[in-house]
């Protein structure tokens, strides 16, 4: 077996000390050949590296004194038979993101948790329980842990005043964990797929079947971490004439935000709406078995309205430093984002990532539709769902102060509600009464 050419590439540089001095350094096996243990000579780069990927080998243990990688920030091990998170990640000082995805780890040992901790990747595992000193990592501000088989989480974690965004979904929760509640900045929650959302989700929604046959499949129209979205042509039945729409292809059985059977419910489930992407039906057969969603084909040239969050931002989107709105164009998006969450709530569901990576716009009159349902999950009735509709209001409220930075908005009324949608949780407007705040805000403006 071999490596892959690149990785076998970089490998051999390392070992003839070609890499001195490097800062990054990826290392990620392939099917017909993997690393069964990190190359010793890594750690000869304890002065400099500051980003490892060793992902998709074989790898079963860290070196013991893997904390001499000083510098050491990012460190990627998703895809390695791991039972554990390795202890000696706790002696890396300055790591802070860790990433350990698929690997099917059963045991998190408190002393893995590195005291820099700001972003842990632990998806797709078998975790049952977490270390009860989780929440005492006060940079904690991105914990995924979608796909596993937590029954609570620690209650330390309601101290993790940083927490901005948690992934939850498909695990064993009976109920909501209680110190999620007050958190102040948790902004983009999903559950979905977890017993008490099982039981606040509507009945199945009647699905279009859409045959594999019926699609003559496209370009590439844009690609996310769940799946492919492409242009098609369907004809159902082959008769009448052909209707472009979008087709997404999910790229496996669990996404970082949960399953793509929850986000096909909701889209489906949430029905049309103008400001939201919703479902036309389920792909049913195709070849491979790949899961897919048809959906309505937005207009040509139509544009996210920024990239995801980088290792640097971690979560917060990245905008074009070139990108100017009009201000009239800015509450036109905001607004019609507003519209498209409110209705997702009147139906029954959270979005859970609202972001501005998730709006897809018109790039110059501010007409716009809120996307990317993989995170959405159905809302509790009473007290409980208010309380997680909240969460995206804080979301919207992050996105309008971004809006802010890329269009003249400074106006007292903007301002207060940006800073009524982020405040205390119990304190925010509901997504209704945004909208209404938008409409008060686009007629004083006028119509530029």
């Amino acid at each position: 077996m071999s490596l892959p050419p690149a990785t076998a590439s970089r490998l051999e540089a390392l070992r003839r000390g070609d890499l001195a001095g490097t800062r990054e350094l990826r290392l990620p096996g392939g099917p017909d050949g993997r690393l069964s243990e990190m190359p010793p000579e890594i750690l000869g780069l304890a002065d400099t590296l500051e980003f490892l990927d060793l992902g998709q080998n074989d790898l079963t243990a860290l070196p013991a004194d893997l904390g001499r990688l000083r510098r050491l920030r990012v460190l990627f091990c998703s895809g390695n038979p791991f039972a554990r998170l390795p202890p000696v990640l706790g002696d890396c000082a300055a790591l802070s993101q860790v990433g350990f995805r698929g690997c099917g780890l059963a045991e998190v040992p408190a002393e893995s948790l590195p005291p820099h901790l700001r972003w842990l990747t632990l998806t797709d595992n078998r975790i049952a329980a977490l270390p009860a000193s989780l929440g005492n990592r006060p940079l904690l501000q991105k914990l995924m842990l979608a796909g596993n088989r937590l029954r609570a989480l620690p209650e330390s974690l309601g101290r993790a005043h940083n927490l901005e965004l948690l992934r939850i979904a498909a695990n064993r929760f009976e109920a909501l964990p209680a110190c999620l509640t007050a958190l102040p900045r948790l902004a983009w929650l999903s559950w979905a797929g977890n017993p008490f959302e099982d039981r606040a989700a509507p009945s199945s929604v009647a699905a279009t079947p859409v045959a594999w046959r019926d699609l003559a499949v496209g370009p590439l129209l844009g690609e996310g971490a769940s799946g492919r979205v492409m242009r098609a042509a369907w004809q159902p039945d082959g008769a009448g004439e052909a209707r472009p729409v979008a087709l997404k292809l999910f790229k496996g059985a669990m996404t970082s935000d949960g399953l793509p059977e929850r986000e096909m419910a909701a889209c489906l489930a949430a029905g049309a709406h103008p400001h939201l992407t919703g479902g036309l039906g389920r792909l049913a057969d195709h070849p491979d078995g790949t899961q897919g969603l048809l959906m309505p084909l937005l207009p040509e040239g139509w544009r996210v309205l920024a990239g995801p969050p980088s290792l640097e931002s971690c979560s917060r989107d990245v905008y074009d430093p070139d990108l100017r709105l009009t201000r009239g164009a800015a509450l036109r998006l905001a607004r019609g984002v507003a519209s498209g969450a409110a209705h997702l709530h009147a139906r029954g569901f959270g979005h859970g990532d609202l972001y501005a990576h998730n709006v897809l716009w018109d790039g110059t009159e501010g007409a716009a539709v809120l996307s990317d349902l993989g995170a959405a999950s159905a809302l509790p009735p009473g007290p409980e769902g208010a309380v997680l509709q909240r969460l995206d209001v804080r979301a919207f409220g992050l996105l309008l102060g971004e809006l802010g930075t890329i269009a003249p908005l400074a106006h007292p009324a903007v301002e207060a509600l940006a800073q009524a949608c982020t405040g205390e949780p119990a304190s925010r407007p509901g997504m209704a009464e945004v909208l209404d705040a938008l409409d008060d805000l686009i007629e004083e403006s006028g119509p530029a």
